[in-house]
């Protein structure tokens, strides 16, 4: 209960970056991340789209199902900086996940091997889909599908196709 009493006040004096809709989603958010790692919106996103790499930290089956264009997976519980290690250290990196927690935790093991310009999209894959931008499938084809994680995550996912597999 401290915790989201906590939360509540932080958030009434920090603006997230983000276009988020939902004040709890919001607040989940400011709960849950440690600001080890600066984050972008996803209206910035989409205005430096050409020129960063994207890393998703889910793992495998949910890139599987969808993910943003053109990014590319390197997993979580298997990650391995070997996935990285073709990128130069001052490549534009942002890196997602389901919420933003497991990327920022990505983040900060790139941010500690040397990468320079690692930022995570705030709200990731959910916030991506929740402003109505696309997601794709393996073949690069749209997708409505996204991959909810978990039924209790699921409930922050307002758009697309929730798929729970």
């Amino acid at each position: 209960m401290r915790k989201l009493i906590f939360c509540l006040i932080m958030f009434s004096w920090f603006k997230p970056n983000a276009q988020t809709n939902s004040r709890a989603y919001k607040v989940m958010l400011e709960g849950m991340y440690k600001h080890s790692v600066p984050t972008l919106s996803c209206n910035e996103l989409k205005k430096e789209l050409n020129s960063v790499v994207l890393l998703d930290t889910r793992a495998k089956k949910e890139y599987d199902v969808s993910h943003l264009p053109d990014a590319r997976w390197v997993g979580y519980d298997d990650f391995d900086l070997k996935r990285v290690d073709n990128l130069p250290k001052s490549t534009p990196i942002v890196v997602y996940c389901t919420v933003g927690v497991r990327s920022e935790r990505v983040g900060e093991k790139l941010k500690a091997a040397g990468f320079q310009n690692v930022r995570n999209l705030y709200g990731s894959i959910f916030e991506w889909v929740n402003q109505g931008n696309p997601v794709v499938d393996t073949q690069g084809k749209p997708t409505p599908k996204v991959h909810a994680y978990s039924r209790a995550w699921g409930i922050w996912l307002n758009k697309g196709e929730k798929v729970y597999e």
